[in-house]
């Protein structure tokens, strides 16, 4: 019985073998020289941010758009960096902690060839102050909220003409506050130019809002409700002469039944 033919050995390419040996060896270079040269950025002292860390902060450091932002505390982020190569900051762990800081609603790093790094920022736009409650004490700090219910401290040397804002707190989340926050804004463009005599607004229960509100040189105390609001207050407004003739010591009005005014 004749005996199978062995299959044919494949041939080798030296070629191919030559060419794949120069690709790798290009490969490698590459590699090494990308190791070399990224030691390189971290470790020359010309890519370090000069910083002074006794004053803890940095003169390579370029704050942009901080109004009332505190830039110490935006220096202090970059804190761990100083004296180190600005290659070797992880940005991204940088700008979580510069959106932590209150007046920061959005935050920027570039670094700048050789040695530099620019923060820009992008503040928050409070609406109205806010009375903030001190728990346990019946007295109150006053800060400032945004609209997206954001509490941020009052900046030194600043004037802001803003409502006044109680009934938030800060153990109720940013949620819970922006909420009180639109009622308040809608609240205030419903009544448009009536507002002025408005000195504080209480969004504690959004279902029955009440106002402080200046009446004939008085402050009254208005339960305004959670719709309706020009219309309670003009009509409230309209007839208080009457009403003050009727309820002489009376500094509490109930206004949310809108076929009467209940004295409280």
């Amino acid at each position: 019985m004749p005996k199978a033919p062995s299959p044919p050995k494949p041939k080798i390419s030296w070629k191919l073998a030559v060419r794949t040996a120069m690709w790798l060896g290009v490969f490698a270079g590459i590699a090494f020289a990308g190791k070399q040269a990224h030691s390189f950025l971290l470790r020359d002292p010309r890519f370090d941010l000069r910083c002074d860390a006794m004053a803890r902060t940095c003169a390579s450091l370029e704050i942009r758009g901080a109004v009332y932002t505190s830039r110490v505390r935006v220096a202090q982020v970059f804190a761990p960096d100083f004296g180190l190569s600005v290659f070797h900051i992880p940005m991204a762990e940088r700008r979580r902690h510069l959106l932590a800081i209150d007046w920061v609603r959005g935050a920027s790093i570039t670094r700048v060839w050789p040695n530099r790094i620019v923060v820009t920022i992008t503040e928050r736009r409070p609406v109205a102050f806010a009375k903030l409650p001190i728990a346990g004490s019946g007295r109150y700090w006053l800060g400032m909220v945004d609209d997206d219910g954001v509490l941020l401290s009052i900046p030194p040397r600043s004037r802001f003409h803003l409502p006044m804002l109680s009934g938030v707190s800060e153990q109720q989340t940013d949620e819970e506050r922006r909420v009180r926050v639109q009622t308040m804004e809608a609240l205030l463009a419903e009544l448009g130019a009536n507002a002025r005599s408005i000195s504080e607004i209480n969004v504690a229960s959004i279902g029955n809002v009440r106002l402080i509100a200046d009446a004939d040189g008085r402050a009254v105390e208005l339960w305004i409700g959670d719709h309706a609001y020009r219309s309670r207050y003009m009509n409230f407004m309209n007839h208080y002469a009457e009403i003050r003739a009727h309820s002489e010591q009376a500094r509490v009005f109930d206004l949310r039944m809108d076929d009467r005014i209940l004295a409280r």
